[in-house]
């Protein structure tokens, strides 16, 4: 008779890979009181099949570590256990079968030596030499990770169940979870069909499951199971234990070394869903039906490829069904619906690479109540109320699952299930040949194709189609005037007799002292670290307006509601219900000034001013605030104003050299002027001190806020690292981040954002310069700088200071 506890402090729910490692983390590493439920039997769903292949390198400092963490877990864990892991470090090698491959592959080389990852190239003959059944008469080269390696993920999550339990965790197979009980927003049990468990956490690693387990407790988790099939073949020539794992991507498929023979997979574009209407009951070690039919592409591909498998037996083809999400990256973390219910699934095929590290990151998560890292990548917080919609995360999952293997473009958009969310000016700005991008399912334009060029982004991994149409929308934006509709921003509103009291409390900057005011401000986690980035007006004594990135509503949202618990204050989410169109450039008054009768002088309205004027004989709310160095306006606007307000700056816009521009024209002015970027430039474990928008902290002001005493800690002892500008002359370079930092030939750190400066003509690049002494203006000034760029190394100059206006004249202008 299987016996359940009536209580516990954390409940892991699944028992693959992914909730084992997090027991064992919680027992071993925090001590925790962890019960681990398995509605059937440990390893059931997707674990027991999972190929087996553990590379390293992603594109995510972050979760690169995660990795490697794993890798150094399996190289220990049957030691503390005494039970096989089948873990063999035999290396991983990736192949390049034409230059823009080769190019994504150097570009990778130079992550990986910026992530402190080894990484060799290699030439064709280098890499047959290390893998001898290979043919290699189309290779341009190839990539060696020789930390990577192959494991057994039934036998590794064995290993760590065992080691769960060693260190006091129960496991209890055999029970189903059938509900939750919660109170205030926090779940307080967990209902089975052996009886009800108090608890203060939830872990919801159910893998497959994981949907319909977080639905019970009103929490979205948005993945797809996908059909994912592979082989296993006889023995084969050549084939020994120690062949590296072997990643095909031109060719869509994988290879590792299995008993003397291959197992042989790969990512079609056009995969098979599974269980669109839920996972059949008592689903538990079964495969799905062979579909050779669907797999031969990929069979004659590997034929091509190792030409021994023409004729070696084929033992047995696996076709088990795996999580997929939407963008490709696993999903960690807090949900925002319910304090206290933590979720770890989704994790796109490489669930056996990524659940040492995972499972570590989730139970520090649990116990310190916020992440061990910047894993905004992965943070469930990054899906909105759009992913609640089944048929919409199937269609993106799917393009996902076959961009598995796909070259990764520089700003490359998805292209499924679109167009969903889009302005009021959609229509308008699509007659002007806008070229869209999609960011939370909203449509935005990124650049406008000028008559006679093809509206649509064409790849490259040099200079793209756009880059001339940008640097135009650029220039009108320094020289003239440019209209951008950043509709999707998300918009708040708190409101209340204690709003201005909590608020101050929240936000690291003093908050606007007077109605008609904004401020810039950073919210900062207990740790000091930049949680949110956004600006926030005083519309009266009680309430205010707040304004953050498209990107980050629910984040933002969850965090400023977690913060109020107490307040006399009511927070709403109003993105819907406002258009924003930012107005930007010299001539933007005087724009105004045709349009308005409003006083918009720099007496009337200074930089930092929230005022109410009338465009079109429409109420518009005047943001006096900028992202991309000029003198402008955001203006805010009820959606039904949005219209008539956009067609009278564009008709009025005409004699001052107007010009609709979209993102990538944005993101290029805000290099030149040094804004900071969230999610990259800056982080939950960046500071403010660090990014250099200490100015932002009210530290010397007397007043309380939270992470004060952390802001404080840091502030008053030696930087160890300091975020700084650098700029590469040479126009071929071109940076997208995360390009090596050198100082003196050594590296310092890595770029977190790049892109080019039409203005100042250069490349620029951000990141964080690092020194264990210690970092300060004087010892960054003392250095020689270059960034390695796609395995080329160009001298760098270093910016402490914006490249344009630094002493903002135009912007106060």
């Amino acid at each position: 008779m299987t016996t359940v506890p009536d209580q516990a402090q954390v409940v892991v729910i699944g028992g693959g890979i992914i909730g084992c490692s997090t027991a064992y983390h919680l027992a071993r590493d925090h001590k925790a009181d962890v019960l681990l439920l398995e509605r059937g039997r440990l390893t059931n769903g997707s674990t027991w099949h999972a190929a087996g292949l553990v590379g390293q390198l992603r594109t995510s400092a972050s979760i690169t570590r995660l990795l490697k963490y794993s890798v150094e877990l399996y190289s220990t864990l049957e030691a503390e256990t005494g039970l096989a892991t089948g873990w063999k470090q035999n290396g991983g090698l990736r192949l390049a079968c034409n230059r823009d491959r080769w190019t994504e592959i150097l570009r990778q080389a130079t992550t990986a030596r910026s992530f402190g990852l080894e990484m060799q190239l290699l030439t064709p003959a280098e890499a047959q030499d290390l893998w001898p059944p290979m043919d290699i008469g189309d290779l341009v080269g190839a990539a060696f990770l020789p930390t990577d390696g192959q494991a057994s993920p039934s036998d590794i999550a064995q290993s760590l169940a065992k080691g769960a339990r060693m260190h006091g965790a129960r496991i209890v197979e055999g029970v189903a979870v059938t509900g939750f009980e919660t109170a205030g927003g926090r779940i307080t049990a967990v209902l089975t069909d052996h009886g009800r468990i108090a608890c203060q956490k939830v872990v919801n690693c159910g893998g497959m499951w994981a949907k319909a387990v977080g639905r019970l407790a009103g929490v979205s988790v948005p993945l797809q199971p996908v059909q994912h099939q592979y082989v296993l073949t006889e023995p084969i020539a050549g084939v020994t234990p120690t062949l590296p794992t072997l990643r095909d991507p031109d060719r869509l498929i994988y290879f590792k070394e299995e008993v003397g023979g291959l197992s042989m997979g790969g990512y079609e574009p056009n995969p098979i869903t599974w269980a669109e209407n839920g996972i059949p009951d008592g689903f538990e070690f079964q495969l799905l039906a062979e579909d050779w039919d669907h797999f031969e592409p990929h069979m004659c591909q590997a034929i091509e490829r190792v030409p021994a498998l023409q004729h070696a037996g084929v033992k047995q083809m696996i076709n088990g069904p795996e999580s997929f999400t939407p963008d490709g990256n696993f999903i960690l973390g807090e949900a925002p619906e319910l304090k206290g219910f933590f979720v770890g699934c989704g994790f796109n095929a490489f669930g056996i690479a990524s659940a040492g590290g995972a499972g570590w990151a989730l139970a520090g998560w649990v116990m310190d109540g916020a992440p061990p890292m910047d894993l905004w990548v992965v943070d469930i917080r990054r899906f909105s109320g759009l992913h609640r919609d089944d048929s919409w995360v199937r269609a993106r999952t799917v393009e996902a699952y076959g961009r598995h293997y796909t070259i990764a473009w520089p700003h490359e958009e998805y292209a499924s299930a679109r167009p969903r969310l889009v302005s009021p000016l959609y229509g308008r700005l699509k007659e002007r040949r806008a070229v869209f991008g999609s960011k939370l399912g909203w449509e935005r334009p990124n650049w406008f194709a000028p008559e006679g060029t093809e509206p649509g982004d064409v790849p490259s991994q040099g200079r793209a189609n756009w880059f001339d149409a940008v640097g135009d929308e650029h220039r009108a934006c320094r020289e003239a005037v440019a209209l951008f509709d950043q509709s999707s921003f998300a918009k708040f509103e708190m409101r209340g007799p204690g709003a201005a009291e909590r608020l101050e409390w929240i936000c690291a900057n003093r908050l606007p002292r007077e109605p008609g005011r904004l401020a810039y401000t950073q919210m900062l986690n207990p740790r000091g670290g930049i949680e949110c980035d956004l600006t926030v007006a005083r519309l009266a004594e009680d309430r205010f307006y707040i304004v953050t990135g498209t990107g980050f509503r629910t984040h933002d949202g969850a965090w400023i509601r977690e913060q109020l618990e107490g307040a006399d204050a009511a927070f709403e989410d109003v993105t819907e219900g406002w258009a924003t169109l930012t107005l930007m450039g010299p001539l933007a008054r005087d724009l105004m000034a045709a349009v308005s009768p409003a006083d918009l002088s720099n007496a009337a309205a200074p930089f930092g001013s929230v005022r109410e004027v009338a465009i079109a004989g429409q109420a518009v709310r005047a943001l006096r605030v900028s992202y991309v160095g000029e003198l402008g306006w955001e203006l805010h606007m009820p959606v039904d104003a949005a219209g008539p307000v956009f067609d009278a700056l564009m008709d009025a816009g005409e004699r001052f050299g107007i010009r609709p521009a979209g993102y990538r024209a944005i993101e290029s002015l805000r290099l030149e002027k040094g804004y900071r970027a969230w999610g990259a430039d800056i982080t939950p474990t960046d500071s403010p001190f660090e990014a250099g928008l200490g100015w932002a902290v009210k530290l010397k002001s007397g007043i309380g806020f939270l992470g004060r005493e952390a802001a404080a800690a840091v502030a008053a002892a030696p930087l160890k690292k300091l975020l700084a500008g650098l700029s590469v002359a040479d126009p071929a370079a071109v940076l997208v981040g995360r390009e090596t930092i050198l100082r003196d030939g050594v590296p310092v750190g890595y770029l977190t954002s790049g892109g080019w400066g039409y203005t100042v003509g250069r490349n620029i690049g951000y990141g964080y310069i690092r020194n264990p002494d210690g970092v300060d203006p004087a010892w960054l000034r003392d250095g020689r700088y270059s960034l390695v760029v796609a395995g080329d190394e160009h001298p760098a100059d270093l910016h402490l200071e914006p490249l344009y206006d630094p002493g903002n004249a135009r912007l106060k202008a």
